[in-house]
């Protein structure tokens, strides 16, 4: 599916020519080479919502092995465990706005059927959306502090309806229906305006104004272009949204709502993705996606002057939250080759504190290689950008080999963000270029459109392309290099070792569609409001286009893959189904040719459990190193398959 991410910018290189293998300094020093074990006892965090005091933040981290919620003070201190799972992923959502009650999501082992969850005063935790296989979602507080809202599909499995819900007893009422897939997108604090937005095709979306006291439908946007809602400002007088019309690049735009007229605020060379204003809006966060990564703008809301923000050298600021006293700024900062670390800020007394040190103290981070951008010309002159990872040892004398690597989507994005998986790769001697192939976001709408309705031809050339451009380098061995994604990107992997069978000498395939025809049948309910145009960019599997989609499932032309796979997957997986994976293995494996099946029966669209993580990442490596590192020898007797289930 498409996506709008939901990460300042590195030097962008421009190769021509061969690239220059890493400097000679560090090829002679010794790397330290780390385990997955070393590498996944790096803590991810996330989220931070200020108590009503501002004297602690709630949090998500995976410490313990998967993602529990943690409260820690602001001011820096040791973390205090909430939440105890050891199953479940555990999501931190928001302290309540005048008590010290918390708020979170979870859903059942990687099923998406997500429950909101109170935890009292007294420690006692009640699930405030318990219907069975109802989805929910939170969005946010009332601007008296006495109420939440939540979006719900319990009365249609396929809509979701706006709650209104009493922070006291919990009584909810709907406030708003919706029968026509319409997205709820943001209200008005006077709860007057409803934000809509309905999907036309996976890069065009229509914006609507709901008016609560006339039941009008104002539509916002004249021509077809992507718009999404940003935000109300604080008196309700405007409505700021962002719309590509008439440009490559979404650029910030304000509706008045007594006017009706529109005006443009602000406008990037590169995608604004997101803008809002703090809680009582005196300050306006601007996000933009520039060429992969986060570049993060806090302004004052009257001036539009940048306020001072701390200098962090060569990390960068990714992503920004504040108290709703709007005195204190948590933020996050990283890079490429070290995870990102919460800190704190106090805005009026400019007091900065680190909160976390989430890479592991065994780590040494000149071990780890930072990012770098190129761009390669593919087969008929399209300019693709890529992230480029080489390890520190490569040098002509020592070539290594090499992994194209496939983001999820259709759509998705590779970011300039710190990867686990990347880095241990990496750290372990194999280059890794992630390419943002023809029909990835942030690069224009013109290229985000370039794959449709030709998945599996287009964007595949584009990943051979890649190869070809790191062939070309002289610190890669030509004659080892492999393709790794998943979901979308695993069926790239798929369809590269089905298609074009002699470009990649292997392929790790994490839970990758291989019959587009069933996975597009299978859609989930809650996804209704986003299938037509699912179809309309991949083709309705229930109408003659199904000719084509058989045509680029992998799953029907299993017979010309040659070259060793390893599948990865997980049963609890709503969006591409355990089944896709099962009958892809069946199929190479009828060839004889080496197949290694990870199968965990505890997660679902992705591997969020360390221990599963580190299973997952450690076959993945073993595998490279048996099939690609070393030659490839005759296979004596039936393939090798690895099965192996989570707790």
């Amino acid at each position: 599916m498409k996506t709008k991410l939901l990460g300042c910018c590195l030097l962008v290189l421009l190769f021509s020519c061969k690239e220059d293998s890493t400097d000679k300094a560090t090829v002679d020093r010794d790397i330290k080479q780390y385990t997955i074990e070393q590498f996944m006892d790096n803590e991810a965090v996330g989220g931070g919502s200020f108590s009503a005091d501002n004297s602690s933040l709630l949090i998500t981290s995976n410490r313990s092995g998967i993602n529990n919620v943690y409260t820690i003070p602001a001011k820096g201190g040791e973390m205090t465990a909430i939440t105890a799972s050891d199953s479940t992923s555990i999501i931190a959502e928001s302290y309540f706005p005048n008590d010290n009650r918390m708020l979170w999501s979870a859903d059942g082992n990687g099923d998406e059927i997500d429950h909101l969850f109170v935890r009292d005063l007294d420690g006692v935790v009640t699930d405030i959306t318990p219907a069975k296989g109802a989805k929910a979602s939170f969005y946010g507080w009332s601007k008296d502090e006495q109420y939440l809202y939540f979006g719900s599909n319990k009365r249609n499995p396929r809509y979701f309806d706006v709650y209104k819900m009493s922070i006291d007893d919990f009584s909810s009422e709907m406030i708003y229906q919706d029968d026509s897939g319409l997205n709820f997108s943001g209200m008005s604090t006077d709860e007057n305006y409803f934000a809509l937005r309905k999907s036309l095709n996976t890069n065009d979306s229509d914006l609507f104004l709901y008016d609560v006291k006339t039941e009008e439908m104002i539509k916002i946007n004249s021509y077809q272009s992507k718009n999404s809602f940003q935000d109300f400002s604080n008196d309700n007088s405007k409505f700021y949204y962002t719309t590509d019309d008439g440009s490559e690049f979404s650029y910030l735009m304000s509706y008045d709502l007594a006017s009706q007229e529109k005006q443009k605020v602000l406008e990037k060379s590169w995608d604004i993705m997101g803008s809002g204003f703090t809680s009582e809006g005196s300050y306006r966060v601007v996000y933009v996606n520039e060429d992969g990564k986060n570049a993060i703008e806090v302004v004052d809301a009257q001036t539009m002057k940048p306020i001072d923000l701390p200098d962090f050298k060569d990390k960068s600021i990714t992503s920004v939250g504040f108290s709703n006293d709007e005195k204190w700024m948590r933020m996050y900062v990283g890079g490429s080759n070290v995870p990102s670390d919460l800190y704190t800020y106090n805005i009026e007394t400019k007091e900065q504190y680190q909160l976390t040190d989430v890479l592991n103290d065994a780590i040494d981070v000149e071990d780890l290689v930072t990012a770098k951008v190129i761009r390669f010309k593919s087969f008929d002159g399209v300019e693709i950008p890529a992230i480029y990872y080489l390890p520190l040892q490569a040098s002509s004398e020592k070539k290594v080999p090499a992994m194209v690597m496939v983001h999820g989507g259709p759509g998705g994005q590779t970011r300039q963000g710190f990867n686990s998986l990347i880095q241990y790769m990496v750290n372990h001697g194999y280059a890794v270029l992630a390419v943002n192939n023809r029909g990835s976001s942030g690069y224009g709408k013109t290229f985000y459109q370039m794959d449709d309705l030709n998945h599996g031809e287009k964007d595949l050339q584009d990943c051979v392309e890649g190869k070809n451009w790191l062939a070309s380098q002289t610190a890669i061995d030509a004659d080892k290099i492999g393709i790794i994604g998943g979901s979308y990107g695993g069926y790239m992997t798929m369809a590269a070792l089905t298609y074009t069978p002699e470009e990649f000498d292997v392929g790790v395939n994490l839970f990758g569609v291989t019959n587009w025809i069933r996975t597009l049948k299978s859609i989930p309910p809650y996804w209704e409001s986003q299938r037509k145009s699912l179809y309309l960019e991949l083709g309705d599997p229930f109408s003659v286009d199904s000719v084509r989609l058989k045509r680029i499932s992998p799953l029907f032309h299993t017979d010309k893959v040659t070259k060793p796979l390893i599948v990865l997957q997980g049963s609890q997986d709503p969006r591409v189904l355990q089944v896709e994976s099962d009958e892809i293995v069946a199929g190479v494996r009828k060839n004889g040719v080496p197949v290694e099946y990870v199968l965990f029966e505890d997660e679902g669209h992705g591997f969020v459990k360390k221990e599963n993580q580190i299973e997952a990442y450690s076959s993945i490596l073993k595998f490279l190193d048996t099939y690609l590192k070393k030659e490839n020898e005759p296979i004596d007797g039936p393939p090798k398959s690895t099965e192996m289930e989570g707790l």
